[in-house]
This record gives C-alpha cells, sequence and structure tokens, in this order.
C-alpha cells in the first residue's frame, strides 16, 4: 500500500506500507501488517512541475508526457470502479474497450445513437450527428460533416470537405469528390427559420459526384449517373447519364464502370471497357441489357 501525505515533510510524503494476506488453511485470510517504508522525493511542487511541463510544450510544440487521452483513460477507470462497487464487487469492463467493427480516428466525433456498419473508416475531424446511419465498407475523407438523420448505403466514398446535410441520401457505392457540395433549401435566409421546408435529395446507386459540383436540393442523381467537376446539378440526372457545366446539362453516358459509351445506328451500346451492353430508349433515357 503506498500513502501519500502532502502534509508531511518532503522526506516522510510517500510512504509504502508491505502489508500482506496469509490464508490460515487456505480459507482464513489473516492480517499481516509491515513497518513503514518512507520514499524521499525531489523538493518539487507536483502541479508547479506539470504547469512547467505544460508551458514549455506550447512553446517547443513537444508532445506533452500526459494529455487528454491519458486523463479521459483515468476517468474511464474511475468510472469503471464505481459501477464495479455499485454490482457487488464484479467485474466490469472499461468503456470504449469493446472492440468496434469499424474504424473512427480518434479527432472525430460520432454523436449518440449514429449507426455505423463493419468495415467504414471516418478519418480525421469529421463530425456525425445523431440518427446518421451509414452502412457498410464505407470510407469518410478528412473534415466530412453527416447531418443528422443522413442515410447513406454500403461502400460509400465520401472525398475531402464534403458536407451531408439533413435530407440527403446516399444508396450503395456512391462516390461523392473533393468539396463537393449539397444543399437543403432552396431559398435560405439567416433570419428566417427554414428546417421544415429541407427538400429532399436522393443520389442512387453507384452515381459519382464528381470534385467541387453542386447539388441543389430537391432533385435526384440517377443510378450510375456521372456528374462532372465543377457543375451545379439543378433537376433530376438519369441513370447513366453524363452531365457537366453550370447548369449542368447531358453531354453523354456512361457504362457503370464508369467509361464512356458509343452508341450505334441502333440506339445500342457496348461497353469498349468491360463488356456491358446498353440501349439508348429516348433523348433522356439509357438503360442496360442484361443477358
Amino acid at each position: 500500500m503506498a500513502v501519500f501525505d502532502d502534509t508531511r515533510p518532503w522526506s516522510d510524503k510517500l510512504a509504502l506500507y508491505p502489508h500482506r494476506i496469509d490464508w490460515l488453511g487456505g480459507q482464513i485470510p489473516v492480517a499481516q501488517t509491515a513497518e513503514k517504508i518512507s520514499v524521499p522525493l525531489e523538493e518539487k511542487e507536483p502541479l508547479l512541475a506539470e504547469c512547467e511541463h505544460f508551458l514549455e510544450c506550447i512553446r517547443t510544440r513537444q508532445k506533452p508526457l500526459t494529455d487528454g487521452q491519458n486523463g479521459l483513460r483515468v476517468l474511464q477507470v474511475l468510472e469503471a470502479a464505481q459501477r464495479s462497487l455499485q454490482q457487488g464487487g464484479q467485474k466490469v469492463r472499461l468503456e470504449g474497450q469493446e472492440k468496434k467493427p469499424y474504424y473512427v480516428h480518434p479527432t472525430a466525433i460520432v454523436d449518440e445513437g449514429v449507426e455505423i456498419g463493419e468495415g467504414t473508416k471516418i478519418w480525421h475531424f469529421t463530425y456525425i450527428m445523431t440518427g446518421a446511419k451509414i452502412g457498410k465498407n464505407c470510407v469518410l475523407g478528412q473534415n466530412v460533416f453527416i447531418g443528422r438523420n443522413v442515410r447513406i448505403g454500403d461502400g460509400v466514398k465520401i472525398q475531402n470537405n464534403v458536407s451531408v446535410y439533413e435530407g440527403v441520401e446516399l444508396e450503395d457505392y456512391v462516390f461523392c469528390g473533393p468539396s463537393m457540395v449539397f444543399t437543403n433549401v432552396l431559398n435560405p435566409r439567416s433570419e428566417i427559420e427554414r428546417k421544415s421546408e429541407f427538400r429532399r435529395t436522393l443520389v442512387k446507386r453507384g452515381a459519382t459526384l464528381g470534385a467541387n459540383c453542386t447539388i441543389v436540393c430537391g432533385v435526384t442523381i440517377g443510378r450510375y449517373a456521372f456528374v462532372g467537376a465543377g457543375a451545379v446539378v439543378t433537376k433530376d440526372v438519369p441513370d447513366y447519364a453524363l452531365v457537366v457545366g453550370v447548369p449542368a446539362r447531358i453531354v453523354g453516358w456512361v457504362c457503370e464502370c464508369g467509361h464512356k459509351l458509343s452508341f450505334d445506328e441502333d440506339y445500342q451500346a457496348i461497353c469498349a471497357y468491360c463488356g456491358k451492353k446498353y440501349r439508348k430508349v429516348s433523348e433522356i433515357c439509357v438503360e442496360r441489357i442484361k443477358e
């Protein structure tokens, strides 16, 4: 047992008592007390030393001997000890000790009530609000924001600096390029509350949203559609459509693998990359021919 008494002289502040318990007949505990052993300490105030070390770390930008993570672990141990006492001394598991089937970087913030699928990775400085649901094997890059009640499917990749606001839904295997933009109100005003007017935006399976593009709220991006970098989408985009420009317009069609299609006189196309076949039904409709 170790005892620290700050009221004692420096030579006697810290004392060790090597007590022990012997078991009589293997069943009856018998306490064996021992004499105190004083441990001499350096005559330096611990709190003063800690403050000096902290200031030195700020000045030199070196990592401190202890930080907030250490403090959190101490609190977790104390909290677990309290739960153990309340449960009659039963063994308890430290909070956060359970191995999670997904990864969240220490700088990321995930609110309570968020569902995250197996294999998903959430990187630096990302914030996910309560009620959001994220599927399996997704990747959320640095500085991503996920609003309340957002739905994200499996295999979605969201690159750095993307905000997915409440009212947006991303189906499986959607790709959001770096710094692309979603909105959820058509006519926002800072002084007028319009949360009840959020418009739903749906991005269907396999669609790609290029870097720095903007998706105005209330539209649907079709399956495997491809929005070019910097485009501004103001209306629905059909399945397999390639759209570019401001405002975005259809300039071609793409395969599920992402390569551009060329249609013959019979309005059919075979992807030169993967061999999938397509039929052009109208100027705004293309469908895949499944064999």
